[in-house]
């Protein structure tokens, strides 16, 4: 039995498991204002395992120097946020794989840095809405496999993938989205040399490793019982998402560069899948996709999976090879 099946088993026995309602959720979530709902049915939840915090968010990390770096490996993926006003700053995949939030504030901007291993998303937000500053939390809940986050102001309950609150007093407000996008440390840190990189959390998790071994090559993602993607597409490639329309990153990477709908994607080999081999710099080259408009600007995106795109935008736009 591979490592990734033990994995899965051991969380489908914890995990998995859907309400109709949510009263089975209150006594966990008592301040959580449950009569404002976008979600259709309450079947759409399932537990992921760990409880609420099980996975615990970062807040206000700490960071070094570029040149001070020895643990993290070349082709290791690092999430990249470049802000006027302050140094750029890496959030290695290695930490967020176990923290899935760093709450941060990047050239007085207040951020949440974010990444979904069952989706393979990574979307940097803006924390500032019309009422305030939201600090974010991982509820342990899942929906179409997506991460569901929730803030600590007001408790109410946010999908990660669309950066929009699903549950509670904040229902229907969105985040807005940050261009940041997922690199290798090696690519990161020669064009950064004076930047920032996040320092290791201590909180003795086994950074570096990935648990998910294997997840990325599945014919179907773990707690997903929606459709798969049209045209054949397979659930678990990965699709780079702007807005509304996807393209994947096969079609990128074999054109090289794709310049459509005023948008320019670019491919460049060297970074390794997060979610393939377990330790996460010795995973197959996925390369880094960069997203910019006609002036040259980064623009925010996503590079997740098939299945997720589909689920989150059904009526999205694939931008399909000519």
């Amino acid at each position: 039995m591979s490592r990734l099946l033990i994995f899965l088993t051991a969380l489908i026995v914890s995990a998995g498991t859907s309400h109709a309602s949510p009263d089975f959720w209150k006594h966990e979530w008592p301040d959580t204002n449950f009569d404002k709902s976008a979600i259709a049915s309450w079947t759409e939840i399932m537990d992921g395992g760990p409880p609420k915090d099980g996975i615990p968010a970062i807040h206000d990390p700490e960071f070094h120097n570029v040149a001070d770096e020895t643990r993290i490996k070349p082709t290791e993926p690092v999430i990249t946020l470049e802000i006027a006003g302050s140094s750029p700053r890496a959030y290695p995949v290695r930490y967020l794989m176990w923290h899935e939030i760093v709450n941060d504030t990047v050239g007085g901007v207040p951020v949440a840095v974010t990444f979904c291993p069952l989706c393979n998303s990574g979307i940097t937000f803006d924390r500032r809405i019309d009422k305030g500053t939201l600090s974010f939390g991982v509820s342990g809940k899942l929906r179409n496999s997506d991460m569901i986050m929730y803030d600590r102001e007001t408790q109410s309950w946010w999908q990660q993938a669309i950066g929009t609150a699903l549950v509670g007093d904040l229902m229907g407000t969105k985040l807005k989205a940050l261009p940041s996008w997922m690199e290798s440390w090696a690519q990161y840190k020669a064009r950064n040399p004076d930047g920032l990189v996040m320092s290791e959390p201590g909180s003795g998790r086994q950074y570096g490793r990935n648990p998910y071994l294997g997840y990325d090559s599945l014919k179907r993602p773990f707690l997903y019982n929606g459709e798969n993607p049209p045209h054949g597409i397979p659930p678990l490639v990965r699709v780079v998402r702007v807005k509304d329309r996807a393209w994947t990153l096969a079609r990128i990477r074999d054109e090289g560069t794709i310049n459509e709908a005023n948008v320019t994607l670019s491919w460049e080999a060297g970074q390794s899948s997060a979610l393939d081999a377990g330790v996460i710099a010795h995973g197959k080259d996925v390369g880094t996709v960069r997203v910019r408009d006609a002036d040259g600007r980064d623009l925010p995106h996503d590079v997740m999976f098939a299945f997720a795109y589909h689920a989150f935008w059904p009526d999205g736009q694939w931008m399909l090879a000519r």
